[in-house]
């Protein structure tokens, strides 16, 4: 085993034993939680040595960084997602590759998903990022929307042809109400999560947690969680 595989594979055993103590407490079973391995910044070598560790899902969150490492990696039997802030400029290319797409958070996006998708012949999941730092009818300083306006982007995903509603997704805000709260922040989600169900009982997916705070994610009820730094180390400076 090489150098890094190991670092990896030491990494990643700790933020499964993380992951396990949590849905211990939480009373949840281990199965209930799904490990995203977040590469940003990271080459193709390293998700390669990943997948051969035995990682599933893998998240990108800039389209010129992810393109060219999916290609890389296409015959390894990975679920890619797009986490990032997406314009609608880079949507073909990123429809090319995703399996789901975490960031819907405007109509405008969700048709242009949707055209993307079809041309590409692909379904792409796709999870309604909310912002809990968003005024009403807004949209967050990290992205997605507000969460009034979950019904309205949540219909217009599940309406649209080559989408599939697959649930909801959040960062744990910065600023509002829910700043240094993430428990309560991901509490919240978990409220929307379950309005959201009453009306689309397959979107049943809560990505929220993050290698800071992927406990009280889980504590809250979150499917997946999004973990790069404590698997994959520091990330380098950009720029």
């Amino acid at each position: 085993m090489t150098d890094r595989k190991a670092e990896l594979a030491a990494n990643l055993a700790v933020v499964e034993e993380r992951i396990a103590s949590a849905c211990a407490a939480a009373g949840r079973a281990r199965d209930e939680v799904t490990l995203i391995v977040v590469t940003k910044t990271y080459p193709a070598s390293d998700v390669r040595l990943l997948a051969d560790l035995g990682v599933r899902h893998v998240a990108e969150n800039r389209d010129q960084d992810a393109a060219p490492k999916a290609a890389a990696c296409a015959d390894l039997p990975l679920t890619w997602h797009f986490v990032g802030q997406l314009q609608t400029n880079k949507v073909r290319s990123v429809a090319g590759y995703a399996h789901v797409v975490q960031s819907v958070d405007r109509s405008r996006l969700v048709t242009a998903l949707s055209g993307a998708a079809q041309k590409a012949g692909r379904e792409l999941g796709c999870l309604v990022q909310i912002a809990l730092d968003a005024e009403s009818g807004e949209r967050g300083e990290r992205g997605g929307a507000a969460p009034d306006l979950l019904g309205e982007l949540a219909d217009q995903v599940a309406a649209a042809p080559g989408l599939r509603l697959d649930g909801l997704m959040t960062v744990a805000p910065l600023a509002g109400p829910y700043a240094g709260r993430e428990q309560a922040a991901f509490e919240r989600l978990m409220e929307l999560s379950s309005r959201l169900r009453a009306d689309h009982p397959a979107a049943t997916m809560v990505s929220a947690g993050m290698s800071s705070d992927l406990e009280q994610a889980v504590m809250a009820g979150a499917t997946h969680v999004r973990v790069g730094t404590a698997v994959l180390g520091a990330r380098p400076r950009l720029g």
